[in-house]
């Protein structure tokens, strides 16, 4: 699962120039489910976002979590984390979910997101969207589940 985060000043989602979800201050949170994922990557990629310390202080140094400070969170589905771009023009999704089991994990995230007790908007699964947002910083990473596999460097 890849979840792509923007720290944001404020966020929205529309579909048809009707907003279907926004937040304030928060985090607009791209995510991604792989072919390969589990009920366990959607834990492990919630626990991180909201836990991850990525807002800062007076200092402006990064010192809380979402948690911390009561952020808002958008969550928007976006399989496009896993287009494949290494061969030829045009981009490969076969590494991403198939739709229904891409659909399932998606919502089980955002269950888990709102079991946190922090606000959570949504877009709609497989809908063309509009996402609009003032990114705040910027601060924009990437999160990969496949990471805690891989060995560190140094």
């Amino acid at each position: 699962m890849r979840a792509l985060i923007q720290r944001v000043s404020k966020a929205s989602v529309s579909i048809d120039g009707e907003v279907v979800g926004a937040i304030g201050p928060g985090l607009l949170i791209l995510l991604g489910v792989s072919r390969d994922d589990t009920d366990e990557d959607a834990s492990y990629i919630v626990g991180k976002v909201v836990n991850l310390r990525i807002f800062s202080n007076d200092e402006r140094k990064f010192q809380s979590s979402a948690t911390d400070v009561g952020a808002e969170l958008l969550v928007v589905s976006q399989f496009t984390l896993y287009g494949e771009t290494r061969k030829g023009r045009r981009p490969s999704f076969t590494l991403a979910a198939a739709p229904d089991e891409a659909n399932r994990l998606f919502e089980r995230a955002v269950a888990l997101f709102k079991d946190t007790g922090l606000k959570v908007e949504t877009g709609t699964f497989q809908a063309y969207m509009a996402v609009a947002l003032v990114n705040d910083g910027p601060v924009t990473l990437m999160l990969d589940t496949a990471d805690r596999e891989r060995p560190r460097r140094g």
